[in-house]
């Protein structure tokens, strides 16, 4: 009887944490969609375009939508780096630490998502030419954007019970 009613309880767990990750998947690339159409018509108006035309592509939202997966990813490392069970991380610390690992993996799914979409030929942006990019495929100058953006991710993403 205790080893099926440890099987329900897990399963209702797994359960539960898929709906949770659905649910933040959609968040995050619903998120990610406004900020990048907001982005570009900001860049527009550098360019004088008054009509403030954002735009994005809608091979864009998986990509967003793997933001989901840095809060997880920033406890785990969280509670790596912790030396003792419990041990309080600082508000600045973790802000410092979360913002540089998001960063850096977005930087990572960035270029890795947008080496796989090149070879398809269907990849929606190339930096070539742009300041500080590589291989066409992410600009470092983009690390404020994408240091906040992270931390923008975790904070929709986090449980109320988190705050």
């Amino acid at each position: 009887m205790k080893l099926n009613r440890r099987r329900i309880l897990s399963t209702m767990k797994a359960i539960t944490y898929i709906r949770e990750t659905g649910v933040n998947f959609f968040k995050c690339g619903v998120a990610g969609w406004c900020l990048e159409v907001i982005f570009t018509s900001v860049e527009s108006v550098m360019a004088r375009d008054w009509r403030l035309m954002g735009q994005t592509s809608l091979l864009m939202f998986p990509i967003y939508g793997m933001g989901a997966m840095l809060a997880p990813i920033g406890r785990g490392v969280d509670r790596w780096l912790c030396t003792g069970p419990g041990e309080p991380i600082g508000r600045r610390d973790r802000i410092m630490r979360h913002g540089f690992l998001y960063m850096v993996l977005i930087f990572t799914m960035e270029y890795a998502s947008g080496f796989w979409l090149r070879s398809k030929g269907i990849c929606p942006w190339d930096y070539t030419g742009r300041h500080s990019n590589i291989n066409g495929l992410i600009r470092l100058d983009f690390a404020p954007l994408w240091f906040g953006t992270g931390l923008l991710f975790e904070l929709i993403t986090r449980k109320k019970s988190e705050f």
